[in-house]
């Protein structure tokens, strides 16, 4: 993401916090950068930034407008090309994400012991992928999963965390 780009992020999210249901203004961040922060920077600078004229900001400028988007200095530069802030690699890349994925929803639910540990588990195996789809043809199979739950844990009722039945019960 070039410089530009990430103020006009700012611009956009900064109109958001502040509440308004729009992009916040050059000339709106001009002004309330003199307010709020008592330093000057006009309008048309801001608008070469965000052109691409002014690709570079001084020392002065990088901090005045961290201090104002609440971000750090060092966001306030051009990206390297071929930067990603997600760690990407050619393999295993859907199982990753698959088991980030996996482990979000792991905490998410981790007030309900079960759940929380079925999805961590999971997340943890070699091919969470491979489990997920074999979970689906479980439950395409009218019983399977009723009978499985019989065989595996004939201790535990089908019931969610609150003490209600759940859709699926064991017969």
């Amino acid at each position: 993401m070039t410089l530009g780009e990430k103020m006009r992020y700012l611009r956009e999210v900064e109109g958001t916090l502040r509440g308004l249901d729009r992009d916040i203004s050059q000339l709106e961040v001009s002004r309330l950068v003199q307010k709020e922060l008592g330093k000057p920077i006009s309008q048309s600078y801001l608008s070469q930034i965000e052109s691409g004229a002014r690709p570079h900001l001084t020392n002065s400028t990088r901090m005045l407008l961290a201090r104002f988007f609440k971000v750090h200095p060092g966001y306030l530069v051009d990206d390297p090309e071929g930067f990603q802030n997600e760690l990407i690699s050619d393999i295993g890349a859907l199982e990753d994400k698959l088991d980030l994925w996996l482990v979000a929803g792991a905490e998410r639910f981790s007030r309900d012991h079960e759940l929380h540990h079925a999805l961590l588990t999971v997340a943890r195996h070699s091919d969470s992928r491979k489990c997920l789809v074999l979970l689906g043809e479980i439950l395409e199979n009218p019983g399977m999963a009723e009978r499985l739950m019989e065989v595996l844990k004939p201790s535990t009722a089908w019931q969610t965390p609150g003490g209600g039945d759940s859709k699926r019960k064991r017969s």
